[in-house]
């Protein structure tokens, strides 16, 4: 399997058919049919959808009970059999079909020119515009398990679960129409039993905000059930007596629409997606009350049958991913659901500090100020607690501590950013404090000789944090934070200092990507307030993220953990989905193509992969309090990680090793 083939990273291309039809023609309906399947076998897809009773046309009222109509939509199917005889995807076809002496509107799934099973229709709507019970009968009501169909003996019932041998998270249910309208959908128990692709064959005619109801159907259905939702619904060639059709598709995963098709289109339409079925297995592992539901209604789920399939696809070439995948997860692409996000970040920062200092009784602030990003941060959480609370914004001390090698422009923008805030604004160079550090320790630095160890680095980071502690305690004030997530995931801390260790940290689950689009979103609102420096943002957003702690040239933070825009990606990958690292690269590929090559990918993960894994958990084990901000989740030991802190990283390089060189 090539690691370039998205079937070797356990996604799966659905599709919907739309074909055109012509009421009571099955023989039409059927060359349609065959012409989007066989499209679709080209395009690799796994899995398609075709509207309800698709071969028949689903308007055909009473012809239904014509015997005629019956012997073509067989004839028509034997035709998409035959043609399905070379193809590698499975279809499910819709159509009338006589059981034991009724007639139930059916999926037929095929694939081969093998039949799968056929599933028939559960609920019948006879209501407004609906009269199916008046020919149809529901598959609840049937009474054999097995039917034949074109010389083969098939699964028969609305409780059957297709499996892929090949691609073992691709199990596939099938339900039709009102079924998914209905209380407790079958798709429902599906889900519990397994199944990860949720097929609706519908017909569905359109009114005035049927569309839109349909959208939020299918979205919650597959976010109820943690699965990926495929509706398909008839089209152009209905008839068009009382009715309209609108021929809506739908692919929905776990809630996210990833396709719709061009409504009220008068020719054939082809729309495909791909699907993450790892994502959906890795929800349902973490979502423990799925397992729950499970146990609940063990009873229902075991009369669930399970069917097996080889799709037999070419893994053996390059398939690129035909998905949306977002470079910043925790950042949105669409700037108001970017704006929606920076809101009610802020919003959860400010109430988790205004709630931390209303419990302890403390109204004052203490923040080192670097001039830097994360500080910033910080800072303007620090403005608008105060503000929430009704106190004056001079209860922050805020200070700036230059050091060895602090350079100008880092410090004037402190200045200038505690000016613009108005808080209480201290200076302290920690020089004197340090040289007094490094003499009593023994350590061989000296004007003459300088020694630019980790040990002199540390120095100027514990300095800072003795001074701010000491401060809190002479003023009676609190020690807030500014370490990020992104700098927890990768170690990219000293253990016990003020990226590290505070009071209460606001920042701590909010990762690097984020915390640059909050600062531009207060600047480019101008948010601190008429007539201060908000340009002084602007300028801590361009300034090269830096410890500043080795006097003579710039330490470029990027340069030694790599790109953060990278670094988040991966974060997000593994710590909100579980991803292996030779999957998070092939997505990192898909996202960064133009911006990064594969190598720098890979040397970038791995750089992630060895420090997240093995080295840096004892710093995460022992954070202060932290509000988790995002879904993305958060690395506090009391909430969503916990992990050993000596643990291996020998798998996870392993796994990123399955890179042949020639991609990377």
């Amino acid at each position: 399997m090539r690691f370039d083939n998205l079937y070797s990273h356990d996604f799966a291309r659905l599709a919907v058919g739309l074909p055109l039809c012509r009421v009571a023609d099955p023989a039409f309906n059927a060359e349609q049919t065959i012409s989007l399947l066989t499209q679709a076998a080209a395009d690799d897809v796994a899995v398609m959808a075709f509207p309800e009773l698709g071969l028949s046309a689903y308007s055909c009222d009473d012809l239904f009970h014509q015997r005629a109509l019956l012997d073509g939509c067989e004839a028509a199917l034997a035709a998409v059999l035959a043609a399905s005889a070379a193809l590698p995807t499975v279809a499910v076809v819709g159509m009338p079909l006589r059981v034991e002496q009724r007639l139930f509107n059916c999926a037929v799934v095929l694939q081969r020119g093998r039949i799968l099973g056929v599933v028939p229709k559960t609920f019948l709507p006879s209501y407004g515009e609906f009269y199916e019970a008046r020919q149809f009968s529901s598959g609840e009501e049937a009474t054999v398990a097995t039917v034949s169909l074109l010389g083969q003996q098939v699964p028969f019932g609305s409780r059957q679960i297709f499996t892929a041998e090949d691609l073992p998270l691709l199990r596939l249910h099938v339900e039709i129409c009102e079924d998914v309208w209905t209380p407790i959908p079958p798709s429902s128990f599906a889900a519990l039993a397994g199944a990860t692709v949720l097929v609706n064959l519908s017909a569905s005619n359109v009114v005035i905000g049927k569309a839109g109801y349909r959208r939020q159907l299918v979205s919650q259905q597959s976010a109820r059930c943690l699965a990926a939702y495929v509706y398909s619904s008839a089209g152009a060639g209905e008839s068009t007596t009382d009715l309209a059709w609108d021929g809506q598709a739908l692919i929905c995963e776990n809630g996210e629409l990833l396709v719709e098709s061009e409504r009220f289109q008068r020719r054939s339409q082809l729309v495909t997606a791909d699907v993450d079925l790892e994502r959906l297995a890795r929800e349902r592992m973490r979502q423990t009350s799925f397992g729950q539901s499970v146990r609940l209604h063990a009873a229902q789920l075991a009369a669930f049958r399970h069917v097996d399939f080889r799709l037999a696809l070419d893994r053996d070439k390059p398939l690129a991913l035909r998905r949306r995948v977002e470079r910043f997860p925790y950042v949105p692409a669409d700037p108001g659901r970017r704006d929606e996000r920076c809101q009610e970040v802020y919003n959860i920062q400010v109430q988790g500090l205004t709630q931390r200092l209303a419990s302890s009784g403390i109204h004052k602030l203490v923040v080192g100020v670097s001039g830097g990003l994360d500080s910033t941060q910080a800072l303007l959480v620090a403005a608008r607690a105060m503000d929430a609370l009704g106190l004056p914004r001079t209860n922050i001390i805020g200070v700036t501590m230059p050091g060895f090698a602090t350079g100008e422009r880092t410090r004037e923008q402190a200045r200038r950013l505690m000016a613009a805030v108005g808080c209480e604004a201290r200076e302290i160079d920690i020089r004197p404090s340090c040289t007094q550090m490094l003499k009593n320790i023994g350590h061989p630095h000296s004007d003459a000789k300088p020694v630019y160890d980790v040990t002199f680095e540390n120095v100027q980071a514990g300095e800072r944090t003795s001074h701010l502690f000491r401060l809190a305690n002479l003023e009676g004030g609190m020690v807030l934070g500014t370490g990020d997530l992104s700098e927890l995931a990768l170690g990219w801390c000293t253990y016990g200092v003020g990226d590290h260790m505070s009071h209460y940290n606001v920042n701590a689950s909010v990762p690097k990507t984020l915390i640059q689009h909050l600062v531009r979103w207060v600047a480019e609102r101008g948010l601190l307030g008429a007539g201060t420096d908000t340009q002084v943002l602007l300028d801590i957003l361009d300034t090269e993220i830096s410890p500043e702690l080795v006097p003579g040239s710039l330490q470029s933070t990027q340069a030694t953990v790599g790109a953060y825009a990278l670094q988040d990606f991966n974060l997000f990958s593994t710590l909100r989905y579980g991803y292996a690292p030779a999957k998070i690269a092939f997505l990192a590929q898909h996202a960064w193509h133009d911006t990064y090559a594969l190598a720098e990918i890979k040397r970038v993960l791995r750089i992630f992969v060895q420090r997240f894994f093995k080295g840096s958990q004892f710093k995460r084990s022992c954070v202060p309090n932290a509000p988790k901000v995002g879904s993305g989740g958060s690395l506090s030991p009391r909430g969503d990680w916990r992990a050993p802190s000596d643990s291996e990283a020998a798998v996870w390089l392993a796994d990123l090793d399955r890179i042949p060189d020639e991609h990377a």
